[in-house]
């Protein structure tokens, strides 16, 4: 079922967004050589903590997961494309970082993701995080009153195939807004002109990931929470909440 918000929810959801954007910040600052991605995890409990807020991604157990999700944040490092756990792990000079956060205000949730290199980035890694960032920015433009959920998928998937970058369609954008993933699911690729009629009121997130190698192949690690580009090569995601208004998409994750 799809939740149609008030202008109210809508401003509700942008505090929440207010939130992730800090969480996104402070993540992206401490993200050193060096540093742990617990560290990072921490960090992001601090900014929550202060906002009054709460993460929907601690004790999250969908369908897929054999344990709940331990962490605030999700923290994908080179080949792991989503939902990579905080953990030990020392950023080193080149990783490529994607971190993934939501917060939970007043009993609304807002949800963002962003890539980066820790320090100068390896061959390919720059061109990578800006074709997803172009990608997130054509599936933004295509959400407005009248169109398509496949008019998101469709303006997301062309930009990554002329990349020439994987995209698989087994996770991608959502409905949010009293809960993290509600619907519709929105394809990362797809034909325009079909699906569920875009309407003012509609929150959603919209989240291309793309694979350098070209490959559409994914795999679950072992730890059954960590996507993994199936040819080893790198991996990018690119997220922002977003409302359908009258006047156009509105980012309510921008800070």
């Amino acid at each position: 079922m799809v939740e149609i918000k008030t202008p109210g929810q809508v401003d509700a959801i942008r505090a929440a967004g207010r939130v992730v954007a800090g969480v996104l910040a402070v993540a992206r600052e401490r993200a050193v050589p060096g540093v742990r991605l617990a560290e990072l995890d921490a960090a992001a409990r601090e900014v929550l903590a202060a906002a009054g807020a709460t993460s929907p991604f601690l004790h999250y157990k969908p369908k897929f997961a054999p344990v709940p999700y331990p962490a605030v944040i999700c923290t994908s490092v080179n080949d792991a494309a989503l939902h990579g756990i905080p953990d030990g792990y020392r950023l080193a000079p080149g990783d490529l970082l994607s971190v993934d956060a939501g917060a939970t205000l007043d009993g609304w949730v807002a949800d963002a993701a962003v890539s980066f290199t820790v320090g100068p980035p390896h061959d390919g890694d720059a061109r990578l995080i800006a074709v997803t960032q172009e990608a997130l920015r054509a599936g933004i433009a295509a959400a407005v009153p009248g169109g398509r959920i496949g008019d998101i998928s469709a303006a997301v998937g062309a930009v990554g195939r002329a990349g020439g970058y994987g995209i698989s369609t087994d996770l991608g954008g959502h409905g949010v807004g009293r809960s993290m993933h509600e619907d519709p699911h929105i394809p990362n690729r797809g034909k325009a002109g079909r699906g569920m009629r875009l309407v003012p009121g509609l929150v959603i997130a919209i989240e291309p990931w793309f694979m350098a190698g070209g490959s559409d192949q994914i795999f679950l690690d072992d730890d059954g929470w960590t996507i993994r580009t199936a040819d080893g090569s790198r991996a990018a995601h690119a997220e922002h909440t977003v409302a359908v208004t009258r006047d156009g998409p509105v980012i309510l994750t921008a800070g």
